[in-house]
């Protein structure tokens, strides 16, 4: 497979079971969430309800873009990613399964809705700070900080929202439903006994947006997990989208060309005067490349992690330098190198890409996980954050909010906790009814903790795990 040596071929096969070995978990944690209100309340059978979620992530992830994986991918600095040593890529991609692997199973063990999200990207940035630690890493680049910020910003804003949001959304509830509903409404499920047959369509509405989403974001992490497998130990193949002519590069080359000659340096920070320098050397070598004699019309294989570096440098480069404030390009010229940057016509359509097995790989993961685990959370998720039971409306409304979360992440192409926003969302829901009194203390601390440790724990163990690994590897 792909012409790899016996030894590169296992550690690729580890490294492609571990990612799915992700996913399943993941599915525990996450896409239960996403049938617990219509399993708990007898909206539908929990078979009937997995594989109906499982359809509807797999849907999601199929519909859902890509662009929360590439945000996933790109946390990592380019040094990393563009390693020409594939023992070193190995390391990284078991290091980070690993970590998230074992938390994962752990609090799905003890049916804590634990953050699959917060896990994953907690294995990144300790991964990325164990790599600059070590001797070949002579820039001192560990994270991409400004995307690691903008991602702990939607993570942690995103429970907030949600809790707040099925508070208010329980209010109009409340005010605006009729009395003879009301009473159907906001009941707590009979054992055995299927909601009104109203009650029962607007939770399985619910229930099926939330694993769309759940899909379109979620199900993304894993077809990035699979991107940094396949572009670190088969870089060859997967470096740059291979079904490209890279001759299609230049139109963009030239266009940024000419808009970055008009820039004047002079009022530029000197960090991106430098930068400014190193960008047009790259845009140089990338015209002579695809100017020059291609074999069959694709990028020699020495060369292609040189261009993807060289493509991934021009676009964090270019973004730095338009954001300086002594740069003097329009807002016309702005948009106008975003358009040749981007990933539908743009250099970033060669590197923003997943192939379509991939994205089959994922979701069948997920699905297969929901199936198998799903009934520890369910029983948190409908029992144990509050005192009460959780009625039709609380599902109904935790549901509605959490999808509506997650599909305006995955717009934003960010990536969010599903797990946060409907256990958030069940919190909200709670208060509203009873007030904060109406929650179990014991449980939300226990999630509450496992919260704030997710983060330093999946940490911790993926630096030390990639220590491990460039250790024996």
């Amino acid at each position: 497979m792909f012409g790899l040596e016996t030894d590169v071929f296992i550690l690729l096969f580890i490294s492609l079971f571990a990612a799915c070995a992700f996913e399943f978990v993941n599915g525990f944690h996450d896409t239960a969430n996403a049938v617990a209100t219509v399993i708990y309340t007898n909206s539908l059978k929990p078979t009937v309800a997995v594989v109906w979620s499982g359809i509807c992530n797999f849907t999601g992830v199929l519909l859902g873009g890509i662009g929360v994986a590439m945000g996933i991918v790109n946390l990592l600095p380019v040094e990393l990613l563009v390693d020409q040593n594939v023992y070193h890529s190995v390391a990284m991609v078991l290091a980070l399964l690993l970590s998230a692997i074992i938390w994962n199973l752990g609090t799905w063990y003890f049916g804590l809705p634990s953050s699959s999200s917060h896990t994953l990207i907690g294995s990144i940035l300790g991964v990325g700070l164990a790599f600059a630690t070590m001797p070949e890493n002579k820039t001192g680049a560990a994270v991409n900080w400004e995307k690691a910020i903008e991602t702990g910003e939607a993570l942690l804003l995103s429970p907030l929202l949600g809790f707040s949001l099925a508070i208010v959304l329980m209010f109009i509830l409340r005010r605006s439903v009729p009395e003879e509903a009301k009473d159907q409404l906001f009941k707590e499920p009979k054992k055995n006994t299927e909601p009104p047959a109203w009650v029962r369509t607007i939770l399985i509405a619910t229930c099926s947006l939330v694993s769309f989403f759940h899909g379109s974001n979620d199900g993304q992490k894993g077809v990035g997990l699979i991107m940094l497998i396949l572009i670190g130990i088969v870089p060859y193949h997967f470096a740059v989208k291979a079904d490209l002519d890279p001759r299609l590069m230049q139109t963009n080359v030239t266009a940024i060309q000419q808009t970055v000659s008009t820039l004047d340096s002079t009022h530029l920070s000197s960090a991106n005067r430098v930068r400014l320098v190193q960008t047009n050397a790259e845009l140089a070598e990338l015209s002579a490349l695809v100017n020059g004699p291609l074999v069959e019309g694709k990028i020699p294989n020495e060369k292609r992690l040189d261009v993807r570096r060289d493509l991934l440098l021009i676009n964090s480069n270019i973004k730095k330098i338009t954001a300086d404030e002594g740069s003097n390009l329009s807002t016309a010229q702005v948009a106008q190198l975003n358009k040749n940057l981007g990933e539908e016509s743009g250099l970033r359509r060669f590197t923003d890409y997943a192939p379509l097995w991939v994205i089959l790989m994922i979701a069948l993961s997920l699905g297969l996980g929901t199936m198998i685990g799903w009934r520890r959370i369910v029983v948190t998720v409908g029992e144990k954050i509050g005192k009460q039971h959780l009625t039709y409306a609380q599902g109904a409304s935790a549901e509605l909010v959490a999808a509506m979360m997650i599909g305006m992440a995955s717009w934003l192409k960010l990536p969010v906790s599903t797990t946060h926003v409907l256990s958030s969302g069940i919190a909200g829901s709670m208060v509203a009814n009873k007030g904060v009194k109406n929650l179990q203390a014991g449980t939300v601390k226990n999630i509450a903790l496992a919260w704030i440790l997710t983060l330093p724990v999946s940490v911790l163990l993926s630096f030390t795990l990639y220590i491990f690994f460039r250790w024996i590897l």
